[in-house]
């Protein structure tokens, strides 16, 4: 295996999540060859084995979602608006995100393969860390009044946003970005006893 620049790195890694996204975890090599503009020996120079491409990918999509969602709180000392800037970045704006398409399609696939259970596995885990820790903060300065332990709640929400992203990824015709964000956020205002005003920063142009 030839280490690939970075620049060549990044273009493999898209191109197998775009192949990914569109086949799951049966893609074949001329499939991430197709959609990288290159051919299969291109990419078998810099990964012989497919497999590791394809965790590679599927690495680097987890990886980017959840620092997305890190970098969207940045700043932000305030935990109801914390936690509302964290629901938004949870839910995808439609069905084109690359990403999300990505991680639904490996969700049926999980049982069948293990690494990509521990990497689905993984990244539950550190978002429901992510909220459990806003929750708590929120807590301790008496901003929310919690209903249930922050672990409950915080896996709740986690779960909340993989089903309503799967039906935005589903292409519902009744649910949008806007709704999907404020059904979740119904829950959290129960949850939390606040009023968590919701006024949209991101929306679909």
């Amino acid at each position: 295996m030839s280490s690939p620049s970075k620049e060549r790195r990044d273009r493999l890694l898209l191109a197998a999540q775009r192949a990914m996204a569109e086949h799951g975890t049966a893609v074949r090599l001329n499939q991430v060859a197709d959609e990288a503009g290159l051919t299969s020996g291109a990419i078998l120079y810099h990964y012989p084995d497919l497999q590791d491409l394809l965790v590679d990918a599927t690495r680097a999509v987890s990886e980017r979602f959840y620092e997305e969602r890190v970098r969207a709180i940045e700043g932000i000392e305030d935990p109801a608006t914390r936690l509302i800037r964290t629901i938004e970045s949870g839910v995808p704006l439609d069905n084109e995100d690359v990403g999300v398409k990505l991680l639904c399609a490996l969700g049926g696939a999980a049982p069948r393969h293990t690494i990509y259970a521990i990497l689905l596995t993984s990244l539950y885990d550190r978002q429901v860390s992510l909220y459990q820790s806003i929750l708590e903060t929120g807590s301790a300065l008496s901003v929310f009044t919690l209903k249930s332990p922050s672990l409950d709640i915080a896996r709740n929400l986690v779960s909340l946003e993989d089903a309503y992203g799967y039906r935005i990824m589903a292409g519902h015709p009744t649910l949008s970005y806007g709704s999907a964000v404020e059904l979740i956020l119904e829950y959290a205002r129960l949850a939390t006893a606040h009023k968590l005003i919701y006024k949209s920063s991101k929306e679909k142009s």
